[in-house]
């Protein structure tokens, strides 16, 4: 594993895109994870959050991304738009069919007891894909960022592709075969095909 790592691999996407997922691919690859494990693995996440709680204030305070430099830190796809200049930031950014993403908040909602908002599952999508476009315009428009889309869908259907292209963007030295290892078809439950 090189140590030559002089960036911040940042993992991002819409909540229930498949972050926590590919944080754990990534942690297996052997660049380690930056996370504070204060919110615990559950039912919708049985492997668990991989979450750093500095990161949803780093407008405010991001002077956490000095220990983030050669790992990899999980972020939520608007808060990528805070990260300060002076750091090189890998980002891979997870895709996934937008019905599922707005399913799976659901499911998890009604497991925490919680209601859903009153915007219908179309216009919230609409405000999703809004969102995704301009953070995406955002990130490449800025050169101390490199940009990778990685399909949530892809990952679990056929894992390799998506794994050689991680690798190939973060350097090319990872672990891919524990990168696979960790792909687990059957949490894969908020199924496009079932949503219909």
């Amino acid at each position: 594993m090189s140590s030559e790592r002089e960036y911040v691999t940042i993992v991002s996407g819409l909540p229930r895109s498949g972050t926590s997922l590919m944080m754990q691919m990534i942690d297996a690859s052997g660049i380690p994870a930056l996370t504070d494990n204060i919110r615990k693995a559950d039912e919708d996440n049985p492997k668990g959050y991989y979450e750093f709680e500095p990161v949803k204030k780093t407008k405010e305070d991001a002077s956490w991304l000095e220990q983030a430099v050669g790992k990899v830190v999980k972020m939520v796809h608007l808060l990528l738009m805070d990260l300060p200049d002076g750091h090189e930031y890998r980002v891979i950014f997870m895709r996934r069919h937008l019905t599922e993403v707005v399913r799976s908040q659901d499911v998890m909602l009604e497991r925490q007891g919680k209601e859903g908002g009153e915007m219908s599952k179309e216009k919230l999508m609409q405000i999703f894909e809004a969102q995704l476009r301009k953070v995406e315009l955002w990130v490449r428009e800025r050169s101390h960022f490199k940009l990778l889309n990685v399909d949530y869908n892809e990952v679990i259907r056929d894992p390799k592709p998506s794994v050689d292209a991680i690798n190939e963007f973060l350097g090319g030295d990872l672990d891919t075969d524990a990168m696979l290892a960790v792909v687990d078809p059957s949490l894969y439950r908020q199924r496009k095909e079932n949503l219909t």
